[in-house]
């Protein structure tokens, strides 16, 4: 980095913030997991019912991801990142007055309606806020923090339950995303030229670093469904819903697996389990830092370095199909963790590329239709693996199956996508020149 560079460090007070806004994200769609046993005791709700509400929560995330990510570019990140937070904050804390099935439930989806824009909303600020050299180190440190709130998440909120009562919990895990949305304000301008503290080497160093310039407010966001001509945006969209698939075993299934098939004891999995999603967090920070360097320093090119990186992640998140067959509890464990490793390797390249290639003003529409599918994955993931064991009675060929989806990943990256590089809209062009002409006049 150059010297001028140095004169304010404004952009990282902001991936700071972005990486908070996930971590709070994780933390509080996993209270209602921890709190489960006490809320079906109280307010007397069955099995049944909880799976109903644990799910709800996807269904209005994946949905609104599409909306989500075309309002943030549409009225900028600033809104729609702060809203977000606030309002599933909000839902959050509510939990803690619920009083029986449907209240959780309408809160549930409350709680996917503002979290469906945490993705988009970052995905769009760091195209705006960051020179392209940087944008995959810094996908990788905000994608990074949803392991870190997978992994504190459980214990942290079971020892508050047990401190106070799950109530008290809600109220007090919801009301941290206010004080976020109020730091947020403070600090977050829509662009670097925008803020008060920035240095012009600053807005320099990062403009000058940037193929597109996004945030020019006469060029209008691409409309959603116009993306899918594009044969990139379908190779991302499969691409990630294969990694995805993979990725929501280890917050869903790996408990269940391994006590039933593996023999832990209890005490013993919650430690273990946390152990992968630790090794990804760190190890999504580093590729997304190495894949930058390699762009920067011209090892290769960008797209290579892309494919590359993608590939490399999907081949270690293969170990996830070889698992089963060893009796080794120190190799099972080990191969999960490079599996859950190898995705977030993937992952760092997945939320660097809506910056990569969407047409100007349009990083977070991108995101989010990128990410409505992925998170199919996680929607459906969970029941294939469950109607699998059902039928088997372990999880082999549940794993194989994920292992096989893991094959066709790297397939599609390599083949399906093509030239990494920003999409052009003729339609957008043209209404940029009309403002561009009626201005003049």
């Amino acid at each position: 980095m150059t010297n001028s560079a140095r004169s304010s460090r404004i952009r990282w007070w902001i991936a700071g913030l972005m990486w908070l806004a996930i971590a709070i994200n994780y933390i509080d769609r996993t209270v209602l997991s921890a709190a489960a046993p006490h809320l079906i005791k109280e307010l007397d709700i069955n099995p049944e019912m909880m799976g109903f509400i644990m799910a709800a929560f996807f269904w209005s995330y994946a949905l609104l991801q599409i909306p989500a990510g075309w309002f943030a570019d549409r009225f900028g990140q600033k809104k729609g990142l702060g809203i977000a937070v606030g309002w599933w904050s909000i839902a959050t804390m509510a939990m803690g007055l619920a009083t029986g099935f449907k209240s959780l439930l309408a809160l549930r989806l409350a709680l996917g309606v503002g979290e469906a824009a945490a993705y988009p909303s970052n995905a769009g600020i760091t195209a705006r806020w960051f020179p392209d050299r940087e944008r995959a180190t810094v996908s990788g440190l905000f994608d990074s923090a949803s392991k870190f709130g997978g992994a504190v998440a459980m214990p942290l909120i079971v020892f508050m339950i047990a401190l106070f009562d799950w109530r008290l919990t809600f109220l007090a895990i919801g009301a941290l995303g206010l004080f976020w949305v109020i730091a947020w304000y403070f600090i977050y301008a829509e662009n670097p030229e925008d803020h008060k503290s920035i240095s012009q080497q600053e807005v320099r160093f990062i403009r000058n670093g940037q193929t597109q310039k996004h945030g020019d407010k006469s060029v209008r966001p691409m409309k959603w469904y116009k993306l899918l001509r594009y044969r990139n945006i379908w190779a991302m969209c499969i691409g990630f819903f294969t990694i995805n698939y993979t990725s929501y075993f280890f917050i869903t299934w790996l408990p269940t697996y391994l006590v039933k098939d593996k023999g832990m004891d209890f005490l013993k999995m919650g430690m273990v389990a946390a152990l992968p999603l630790i090794c990804g967090m760190v190890i999504e920070v580093l590729a997304g830092w190495a894949s930058d360097r390699m762009v920067h320093n011209k090892v290769l090119s960008l797209t290579a370095t892309r494919k590359l990186f993608l590939t490399i992640g999907l081949l270690m998140a293969l170990c996830i199909g070889f698992a089963p067959f060893t009796d080794s509890v120190f190799m099972t464990v080990l191969l999960l963790c490079i599996a859950k490793s190898g995705t977030t390797v993937a992952a760092s390249q997945v939320w660097a590329l809506p910056g990569d290639v969407a047409p100007q003003n349009s990083v977070s529409i991108v995101a989010g239709l990128q990410n409505t599918v992925s998170n199919m994955g996680g929607a459906v993931g969970p029941i294939i693996t469950g109607a699998i064991v059902g039928a088997t009675g372990h999880f082999t060929w549940a794993l194989v199956f994920s292992a096989v989806l893991v094959v066709i990943g790297i397939l599609n990256y390599l083949f399906l996508m093509g030239k990494v590089e920003p999409i052009v809209d003729e339609e957008q062009v043209t209404h940029a020149h009309s403002v561009a002409s009626g201005a003049a006049r």
